[in-house]
């Protein structure tokens, strides 16, 4: 007879119903009791939908003292005095912030709720003002220190990205409520705040320098998402029953689960985290697919890369510094920091001596899901939503050597180049066919390289190889003769497959592929 299961807690992310419903747990109680025991202020960074608002749930109730919700985890046994006191908890991720106003409605509305609790005085006219008045009142009215918990601190500052105007009014609202941190510090028995992004010195927290920033701590790595021991512990019989539907063994159900799912570093020397709301639903429909991709990607992503004219093949092997890593300046000229706190990017390697963190795509689920988001950002005939259908007829016409087919699809993922990409265009180029190969990769074996100015793109499918050399204001001629002088074809003669050989030139003057040459070995 099949093993009850718990039902696992897709979306849930308040602890208090999570536990009265009876759904799956993933205990990290202990951890938490740590974070209490070694500090009182904390901010704590990790991409979206990786529990970081359970976590401020979890904390809630346990500064509110309902000890009979943790009954059976490891905190139950590790706290003695279950303490009540004044929780101060404010969510940020429930608001759109695209509209002037709309921070201030959002903190008006949190500091009203507040003051009817704990009152309020005329003469606090500011928002910083009336958060410092609440804290005091909430510790005076009740003898005890009291416990500010934020989720998503940044959200305003992200869907502001682009208007420069209202993101500084937001950054200065924030700066003066945060504020209150560190000036109301004898009222405050902990703080906790956490978000996607960390803003640099020179942003939110410049004034709140007793923020102690766990996002890279190895001490508390896997305080957010999955690890290896829960997967193969308390998970453990929902991977069975993935493997039994999947009919396949449960050693390859393991190894797709950490191929799609794993794979996020926080720390150059810190063992792999899986994300927990992919993972959670492979698990809970025993299907294997891109649930992170399917919540939405944020357009703020796309809108870095593009005004900072990013070359999307340095993405796969960036290297950077620690301080580049550890925070965002406004002022700044390079989206990685943002790609990388926000999940899609993570570290692959660090190299000691010149301090530099080596980054990469963390794992299946988020190459393929950004790729795919990419594409018609890039390429301006492909629609949101029929990305799939663009590069399956690719993919199926380089798989039946319609080479004239592919090269027309080739051109019309080029087509409608808006003209303020002039000056950029070649950069444009680049980025469309390093999304478009990475993207065939799926389905053939498709290698991608850049150097000195020149593009290479090879495809090799059953039957085929094909050898690319793309060529920029010059002459398809020329593009395949360099085919030729380099012998780039020398690695694959002896595959016993059809070489194909297509030298292309892009036109400044026309904004696409001009013409092309093959030729057949």
């Amino acid at each position: 007879m099949e093993q009850q299961l718990k039902n696992l807690p897709i979306g849930i992310q308040d602890f208090e119903s999570l536990r009265n419903d009876g759904y799956l747990y993933l205990d990290k109680t202990a951890l938490m009791y740590r974070l209490l025991s070694t500090g009182r202020y904390y901010f704590l960074s990790r991409p979206r939908r990786f529990g970081k608002s359970l976590l401020i749930s979890t904390l809630k109730a346990f500064f509110l003292g309902k000890k009979e919700l943790f009954k059976g985890l490891a905190v139950e046994q590790l706290e003695k005095e279950w303490a009540v006191h004044p929780v101060l908890h404010l969510d940020l991720n429930t608001a759109k912030y695209i509209e002037t106003g709309a921070l201030d409605s959002m903190l008006n509305n949190a500091l009203v709720q507040w003051e009817k609790l704990y009152g309020a005085e005329e003469s606090e006219t500011e928002f910083g003002m009336r958060f410092e008045g609440v804290i005091r009142r909430a510790y005076e009215k009740t003898g005890r220190r009291v416990v500010i918990l934020v989720d998503e601190y940044d959200k305003p500052i992200l869907q502001t990205i682009g208007n420069e105007k209202l993101q500084d009014d937001y950054r200065s609202t924030l700066k003066s409520f945060y504020g209150a941190l560190k000036s109301m510090d004898g009222c405050i028995k902990f703080a906790m705040l956490t978000g996607v992004t960390k803003f640099g010195k020179v942003s939110v927290f410049s004034d709140l320098n007793n923020l102690k920033d766990i996002s890279m701590d190895n001490r508390f790595y896997n305080l957010c998402g999955i690890d290896n021991e829960e997967l193969n512990g308390v998970l453990r019989p929902y991977v069975e029953r993935l493997a039994n539907v999947r009919k396949t063994s449960i050693d390859e159900a393991y190894a797709e689960l950490m191929r799609q799912y794993d794979g996020y570093h926080f720390r150059e020397d810190a063992p792999g985290m899986y994300n927990p709301f992919s993972v959670l639903n492979c698990l809970d429909k025993c299907e294997f697919g891109s649930y992170w991709f399917e919540t939405g990607t944020p357009s703020y992503l796309v809108e870095l890369l593009k005004r900072h004219k990013y070359n999307l093949e340095q993405m796969a092997n960036e290297e950077v510094d620690g301080d580049l890593l550890n925070s965002i300046d406004s002022a700044s000229t390079n989206p990685i920091p943002v790609i990388f706190q926000s999940g899609y990017l993570t570290i692959k390697g660090y190299d000691e001596r010149f301090g530099l963190y080596r980054l990469g795509f963390p794992n299946q689920e988020v190459k393929e899901g950004f790729l795919r988001y990419l594409l018609p950002n890039y390429a301006s005939s492909v629609e949101q939503g029929r990305t799939n259908f663009h590069i399956m007829n690719f993919v199926r016409e380089v798989e039946s050597g319609n080479v004239d087919a592919f090269m027309q699809r080739l051109k019309s993922f080029f087509a409608d180049t808006p003209y303020e990409l002039v000056r950029e265009l070649e950069n444009h180029y680049q980025n469309v066919l390093y999304i478009l190969c990475n993207l065939c990769g799926l389905y053939t074996k498709a290698e991608y390289h850049t150097a000195q100015g020149r593009i290479d793109m090879t495809i090799e499918t059953a039957d085929y190889v094909y050898i690319f050399e793309f060529k920029f204001d010059k002459t398809a001629d020329e593009a395949l003769q360099q085919i030729k002088d380099n012998n780039y074809a020398e690695p694959f003669r002896a595959s016993g497959k059809r070489i194909v050989l297509i030298g292309a030139n892009f036109s400044n003057k026309l904004r696409n592929i001009e013409n092309y040459v093959v030729e057949n070995l």
